[in-house]
């Protein structure tokens, strides 16, 4: 996998049952036409995430029908809803084991030939924190489990529940409810410790990398503050840093992504993961102004680079459902344009605005904004370089001048490696001047060729201003993304 991948998010399930649709016959991971692939990977990017390819529960199903909230967000998705249409929550496992309907281990191995010759990487999921109530695990090892009591069950049942003929704890996490359709595992028990490493080095040998739900959960120090004495002794280490090296000593290379919220990115980086979601930023683009974009940025690059960006996901609401469209378009070249990893999720270039819960097995039909889907397919082939995925990322200086009280809704960043680019974004709702200045010396002395993928025009700049200054206006929400090429020493 490249240091800076670009990676599509596809609903597993949800997908398939359009192709199916559109191919007029049943379509599985096995069968999916070589063109959806070959889409993909000539849009740019570099690996897909399928998620909720897993076995999923019966017990979850019928405890998701049984809840009104649950299902009138169903309705609310799709407005012809039967109970038909709900095949488990993908994050409710009932075994690690390619569900059948979506074409089993063999339909999955066929996807991942398919995508090695597209050069696509495939990330699946891995759930550290619970299993489904039918997971094998709850019956033939109850020491993985937290468990309680009947007085427990009695007094909180909807905490606890009896699964495998013995009251467990129902997942959690220290903040919500517990999660009714779902039994918590104990991240401290050194027996859940070794199957979770047996686990992912079996999910390791079918793909390039797991993006692991709510990895926070299952840090000693969440943990702790989660289930108190009842998981036990403090273990000495931490779960992550046991699991990681573990697998990755059998698979080199196998990608640890973590979902992690409540400021632990840094934490997580720490304890062995590769990439970690970015919701600071993602809170920013949402909340904030462009100052606070920006000083979100100038944290360190070591950070920064183990990021990953993005303004939707299957947990969050559709980007084109949150931000008004030309702040929405801002927000894209600010998270695509980044270091780190990049997140884009299937309908986010159509303009897609229903959020489907992940229960579904289908999702409304909506129209394409073809306006949307022609900016990104701007912005995706202006970012198609390699020096986006293995270069150095570094944020580019802003300034104004008396009087000039916009240049503060500009950020700005730059690439250096086998090409050099600059990306300056107005994210805010006013015209913005002002001058932003990359820090490289060796741009003085030669005039440079500015090709801006944001509306093809081409500009020639002294060095010396790209280093010190270069002016630049933009209208609100505006962007340039220009490719940097040395045309010659400057006179004088």
């Amino acid at each position: 996998m490249v240091a800076h991948p670009f990676v599509y998010e596809l609903d597993t399930w949800v997908w398939l049952d359009e192709l199916s649709r559109r191919e007029g016959r049943p379509t599985d991971l096995g069968n999916v036409p070589e063109r959806e692939w070959e889409a993909i990977a000539a849009l740019g990017f570099d690996a897909i995430w399928l998620m909720g390819v897993w076995e999923r529960s019966p017990a979850g199903v019928a405890i998701a029908l049984e809840n009104e909230a649950l299902v009138e967000s169903f309705r609310r998705a799709l407005p012809d809803f039967t109970p038909e249409d709900v095949v488990g929550s993908p994050y409710c496992v009932r075994d690690y084991a390619v569900d059948a309907r979506l074409g089993g281990p063999t339909g999955l191995a066929a996807a991942r030939t398919a995508l090695d010759r597209h050069g696509l990487g495939l990330i699946l999921d891995f759930v550290p924190n619970h299993v489904a109530p039918d997971h094998p695990w709850v019956e033939a090892h109850p020491e993985y489990l937290v468990h309680g009591s009947d007085d427990d069950l009695a007094r909180d049942p909807a905490s606890f529940v009896r699964a495998g003929g013995r009251v467990v704890a129902n997942g959690r996490d220290p903040y919500f409810p517990a999660w009714a359709d779902v039994v918590q595992l104990n991240a401290y028990s050194p027996e859940l410790r070794k199957a979770a490493i047996e686990t992912l080095r079996s999910i390791a040998a079918q793909c390039d990398g797991v993006r692991c739900d709510m990895a926070m959960l299952v840090t000693n120090e969440v943990f702790a503050r989660t289930w108190g004495d009842r998981a036990g002794e403090l273990p000495e280490t931490d779960y992550w840093p046991t699991v990681i090296p573990a697998v990755q000593a059998d698979h080199p290379g196998f990608l640890f992504v973590a979902e992690a919220y409540w400021g632990m990115e840094w934490e997580l980086q720490q304890q062995g993961f590769d990439h970690c979601y970015d919701k600071r930023l993602y809170d920013r683009l949402v909340h904030d102004f462009a100052q606070a974009v920006n000083d979100h940025l100038a944290a360190g690059r070591a950070y920064q680079e183990r990021l990953v960006r993005f303004i939707e996901n299957h947990d969050e609401p559709r980007a084109a459902a949150t931000f008004p469209p030309a702040k929405a378009r801002a927000a894209a070249v600010v998270t695509l344009g980044q270091t780190g990893a990049r997140l884009v999720h299937d309908g986010q270039l159509e303009g897609r605005i229903v959020h489907v819960p992940v229960f579904l097995a289908r999702r409304p039909a909506e129209p394409v904004d073809t306006g949307l889907r022609a900016f990104y397919e701007r912005l995706l082939g202006g970012l198609a370089a390699d020096v986006f995925r293995e270069g150095e990322w570094v944020l580019a200086g802003r300034s104004g001048w008396e009087g000039n009280e916009t240049w503060p809704q500009l950020v700005a960043w730059g690439w250096r490696g086998t090409s050099r680019a600059l990306c300056v974004v107005n994210f805010g709702e006013h015209v913005a001047e002002g001058r932003v200045s990359l820090p490289w010396d060796d741009l003085r002395g030669r005039t440079w060729q500015l090709a801006d993928a944001a509306d093809g025009a081409r500009y020639e700049r002294s060095g010396d201003d790209l280093r010190d200054g270069l002016y630049v206006a933009l209208e609100p929400w505006g962007w340039h993304l220009f490719d940097l090429t040395p045309l010659g020493e400057e006179n004088g």
